[in-house]
């Protein structure tokens, strides 16, 4: 009986350290002056320079990419996925008003293709980069039996931090204050699966699969400046769930916002969805991001003044909607 490995089982742990050996350089162009230690530990070291802040807080999320891979696996095309990945985590951990810090990524899969791995680690680094946190380290690991050969799943962790007396949760918020929406890329990492339902697979793999493929964009840098100008009083970053589930969720009881549709260009590719499927409003508004990434509230006087500073920085943004009393989330006036 010829002896059995766990090569033979589906585990090449020599591949497996070929592929840590050739991400360091990657993850090395994301360092901070607080990261401690070497790539491939048991755990990622980070020493914060909190003396800054006055109060502390540590602010965590953590997220995935949902069937946007499956887009990806489609099209074979996965230098964009992980710009996604990052995005969802550092964007959730900016509304409490905290800084990412540092990030980590878990990646499992079938069968361990390095070349693939490869670029999809180059896309996560280049959003460390571009949110200004430290990717410190991670976990890929190879499963046999629970994935085909071809198919893996990744997800994302952020731990930021921020001041108490400067966080971010809403409670400012009065009657009459404005909603400022930040532009997005397009559908960035939500509503796949009722796309998928919408358009067939050779549709996919043209030109409108390249469009749903672009990456989600990244706030942090840009939200950062901005409330070191500005009084934000509240942020919600526009996932899952879309308008109706998280604009409500930085609000405080006894207010919610009333969107006025048409204040806002939405983008072709919403319009395309909509129509092929026959999709109703309220639908769009509660899967989609229509075109808002994120939105902010800010006082009447300091609304135009925010769209000015986010222009500056290249993020276009518009005022669409206004705080009013009542317990209903969100109405979107026609």
């Amino acid at each position: 009986m010829i002896p059995l490995t766990y090569k033979k089982a589906g585990v090449d742990i020599d591949e497996a350290e070929r592929f840590i050996k050739k991400i360091k350089p990657l993850l090395k162009k994301t360092e901070r002056p607080e990261v401690l230690g070497r790539i491939g530990g048991f755990g990622g070291l980070f020493k914060p320079r909190l003396s800054r802040l006055q109060k502390p807080v540590l602010v965590s999320a953590t997220d995935g990419v949902g069937t946007k891979l499956l887009l990806a696996d489609l099209l074979e095309k996965y230098d964009t996925i992980g710009l996604d990945l990052v995005a969802m985590c550092v964007d959730d951990v900016v509304v409490i008003g905290a800084e990412p810090l540092f990030f980590l990524d878990y990646i499992a899969c079938g069968k361990l293709d390095s070349e693939k791995l490869y670029i999809l680690m180059k896309g996560i680094t280049k959003g460390c980069r571009e949110a200004g946190c430290a990717l410190i380290g991670g976990e890929t690991a190879e499963l046999p039996g629970m994935y085909t050969r071809d198919k893996l799943d990744l997800a994302g962790f952020c731990v930021g931090a921020v001041s108490e007396e400067k966080m971010i949760d809403g409670s400012k918020c009065r009657s009459g204050d404005q909603v400022v929406a930040l532009a997005s890329s397009g559908c960035h990492s939500n509503g796949y699966s009722l796309v998928r339902k919408i358009f067939n697979r050779e549709e996919l793999k043209g030109k409108l699969g390249l469009e749903l493929l672009r990456p989600t964009r990244i706030y942090a840098r840009n939200i950062l400046q901005l409330i070191k100008k500005v009084p934000v009083k509240a942020m919600a970053h526009i996932t899952g769930g879309g308008f109706y589930e998280n604009i409500p969720r930085s609000l405080p009881e006894g207010l919610s916002v009333n969107i006025k549709n048409g204040a806002w260009p939405i983008l072709p590719l919403f319009h395309k969805i909509q129509k092929k499927g026959s999709v109703e409003d309220l639908e769009m508004f509660r899967t989609f991001n229509m075109g808002v990434g994120m939105t902010l509230i800010v006082s009447p006087k300091e609304a135009a003044r925010s769209i000015r500073i986010l222009d500056k920085l290249g993020q276009k943004a518009w005022i669409i909607g206004e705080v009013v009393r009542g317990n209903f989330g969100v109405k979107i006036i026609d």
